[in-house]
């Protein structure tokens, strides 16, 4: 039996292995099944190859594309930089052209001979003392006692005659005005180097100001160049004055600028005060069709009002009295019978707010005093507070201090040169400057009276520095280190400094001249100084010590 069942076991198994389905024979369909299998291998493979030369051609594509990118960058930044190289190429051209201009113009002005020497003698103040002989301590003091020192009690005396005439010509001045529609003249001051006692060169003039107002119910408002911007450079150091009602606001009425109607009342203006003719604000010495007081009217009516005064009072004195300078409209000089004469300057002023700051008509002409811009600009002085700081600080000083002494003798020199090579541009202001700047900046025992020649010295180097820069600024102004004893208004302080050299840029030949003049006076110091001093025995001026420069 089980023999049986594995021979059938084994034929099923045997017709299962040779079923045709499962190993199909040689002969069958398998050749012709791989043929085309090989055959869509080889298009595949076709396929594949012209993709791949597809995908290098855009690789390459890709890489010329960034590389022309690449180049196109370098060339833009090659561009730029070319760009900066030219423009400072450009720059630096222009910076040689303007020197080369610069040079030109020196050159056809005949000014390019003396270019080095100017370097050589400005640079340092030791070059410009080469060869110079400083008169030493003992010269000095001669020079001073017999030169200077007597004119002392002149000045004093001077003084009070022409305070004491001036006070009776201003009485007289008044009585012959017209209170209700002239303006209102107040007591004159004495200010300059005849009251700060340092004038030294004859004719000796005193310097009186004049403050007046406006009459009622009038009043100046005045307004600065530090307070506005409506001032251009040119005009520092000015201002102006408006005339006003005393009742009017400052920025004016709306009735001003609004055409009311003609049954509208303004209730703050009636109509008496209505708006002003222009021949009303021509009476009160306004400059025409304005409000704005006219420093040439203003001198006008006060020459006038000085003819009429002196006629009243002529009978009084034995004396002639004029007007002697047509630059100066306020020079008056007093002629006595025997052919000898005082001149002194009375000038009008007006107030500014509640100082002892005065804007001034005009000045004495001077040096490089520049026009003025206008009649209606007004220059600003600061003589009262100029004064009142010598006065202060004289109070720390050792007795007999030398700080008046140097200016006077300053002044002397600079006055004697002038005389014989002709005016320069600098001024006994410019002077008194100097001497302001050095009181604030030295301490008080260095002015003591044996350092006369050192103090001197100082003045002459700092006098040679400010002209090398071409700047000395107003002591004043802008000068945060005022005492404030002075009670100096602030605005000025806060102020930009004023430099009083500034017309020396604008003036190229005027700088030159005082330049040459300021060392011309440097070689002729002890020859000028010489000729006005008594001899001084040997023995008593080797037994002074020399202060070295």
């Amino acid at each position: 039996m089980p023999v049986g069942i594995f021979r059938v076991c084994l034929v099923v198994i045997t017709a299962i292995v040779n079923h045709p389905l499962l190993f199909p024979k040689e002969n069958g369909t398998v050749p012709e099944n791989t043929e085309e299998i090989i055959q869509k291998m080889k298009e595949r493979e076709e396929s594949l190859r012209l993709e791949q030369l597809r995908l290098e051609q855009e690789i390459a594509d890709q890489e010329a594309t960034q590389k022309a990118l690449e180049k196109a960058a370098e060339v833009v930044e090659e561009s730029k930089e070319e760009k900066v190289r030219w423009d400072m190429w450009t720059a630096l051209s222009m910076v040689i052209f303007l020197l080369i201009e610069l040079w030109r113009q020196d050159f056809q002005e005949g000014n390019w001979q003396d270019t080095g020497g100017e370097e050589d003698d400005m640079a340092v103040l030791g070059k410009a003392f080469k060869g110079v002989t400083f008169p030493d301590k003992a010269v000095l003091a001669g020079f001073y006692e017999k030169r200077i020192l007597g004119t002392t009690g002149d000045m004093a005396r001077m003084r009070e005659m022409v305070e004491g005439f001036a006070d009776d010509l201003l009485e007289a001045l008044r009585s012959v005005c017209n209170r209700d529609a002239d303006m209102e003249v107040e007591d004159c001051m004495g200010v300059g180097s005849m009251y700060e006692n340092w004038r030294v060169r004859k004719p000796f003039v005193c310097d009186l100001i004049v403050p007046f107002a406006p009459p009622e119910p009038y009043c100046f408002r005045s307004q600065t160049w530090c307070s506005a911007d409506s001032f251009p450079p040119d005009e520092q150091g000015y201002g102006t004055i408006k005339v006003c009602r005393a009742d009017e606001d400052v920025t004016g009425c709306i009735c001003d600028k609004t055409k009311l109607g003609e049954d509208m009342l303004c209730l703050l203006h009636s109509q008496a005060n209505a708006t002003r003719p222009s021949s009303e604000m021509e009476d009160l010495l306004c400059f025409k069709n304005t409000q704005y007081l006219d420093a040439d009217q203003v001198m006008k009516w006060f020459q006038i009002a000085v003819t009429k005064a002196w006629n009243r009072i002529s009978h009084k004195y034995e004396f002639d009295l004029s007007f002697s300078l047509l630059d100066s409209p306020g020079a008056l000089k007093i002629k006595f019978r025997s052919g000898k004469s005082i001149a002194f300057n009375l000038t009008p002023v007006v107030q500014y707010e509640n100082s002892d700051v005065y804007f001034i008509s005009h000045f004495p002409r001077r040096g490089l005093a520049a026009d003025l811009p206008s009649s209606t600009h007004w220059f600003l002085t600061f003589a009262v507070y100029e004064r009142r700081f010598i006065q202060l600080v004289s109070k720390t000083l050792p007795a007999n201090a030398c700080h008046v002494s140097c200016l006077q003798i300053l002044s002397f020199l600079h006055g004697k040169q002038c005389s014989l090579t002709g005016p320069s541009g600098l001024t006994n202001y410019h002077l008194k400057t100097v001497m302001l700047h050095l009181l604030q900046a030295r301490p008080s025992q260095d002015w003591a009276p044996e350092k006369l020649e050192a103090r001197l010295q100082d003045m002459l180097k700092f006098l040679e520095k400010c002209l090398h820069e071409k700047k000395l600024y107003h002591f004043f102004i802008g000068n945060g280190k005022v005492p404030a004893e002075l009670g100096f208004p602030i605005i000025f302080q806060g102020a930009e400094p004023l430099n009083l050299f500034r017309p020396f840029v604008l003036h190229r030949d005027v700088y030159r001249k005082t330049v040459d003049t300021f060392h011309e006076m440097l070689r002729n110091m002890s020859a000028l100084i010489n000729e006005y001093t008594v001899h001084i025995p040997l023995a008593h001026t080797n037994g002074i010590h020399k202060e070295s420069l």
